[in-house]
């Protein structure tokens, strides 16, 4: 679903959650014939379907709204060059997604890795674009601890796109 340029997702969980207590309030009803019931329940069951939708979108508007700031102040950088003396520094990498886990969720983490190393990028909501394994990728972000008071040095990402060659700034300069 599109509300204006942010494309919202629901994700799986809270839809097997409404799926559930669907069959449990239809069970209900049947069970019992009072159907009074869905004078409550359908608003609820409205309601766990519209609090994730609205918060997936203020989590989107407000990503939406860091990146032209990251875009401006982001250094590139190369993943081998990322380390806990950055924490915080706001970053632009490129490479190629090796890995994603928990998109079902809302809140991807990639693994992203250019010729120096790898990186896992964690993002707290879901991406304007799906973003795939083996997708070249720039990534906006800033570099937080893998674990609040330990860890590995990880991207906090503001913006995961894919790009092409032609789009690549490196390519670009090596053109000129």
């Amino acid at each position: 679903m599109r509300i204006g340029t942010i494309n919202v997702k629901i994700s799986a969980i809270s839809l097997a959650v409404f799926g559930i207590f669907t069959i449990i309030l239809l069970g209900t009803v049947i069970a019992t014939g009072e159907t009074s019931i869905l004078l409550w329940g359908v608003p609820i069951l409205a309601l766990l379907l519209i609090i994730p939708a609205a918060l997936n979108y203020m989590s989107q508007q407000q990503y939406a709204s860091l990146v032209p700031m990251y875009e401006q102040e982001a250094k590139t950088v190369r993943i081998r060059t990322i380390n806990l003396s950055m924490l915080g520094e706001p970053v632009r990498i490129q490479g190629i997604v090796e890995r994603v886990h928990f998109q079902f969720l809302n809140r991807p983490q990639y693994l992203v890795a250019d010729r120096t190393g790898e990186i896992s990028v964690k993002m707290f909501t879901n991406p304007q674009e799906d973003v795939k394994v083996n997708d070249k990728v720039e990534v906006l972000g800033s570099v937080v601890k893998r674990y609040i008071l330990s860890g590995d040095a990880v991207i906090n990402c503001i913006s995961i796109r894919k790009i092409t060659e032609e789009s690549a700034p490196e390519q670009k300069k090596k053109k000129s």
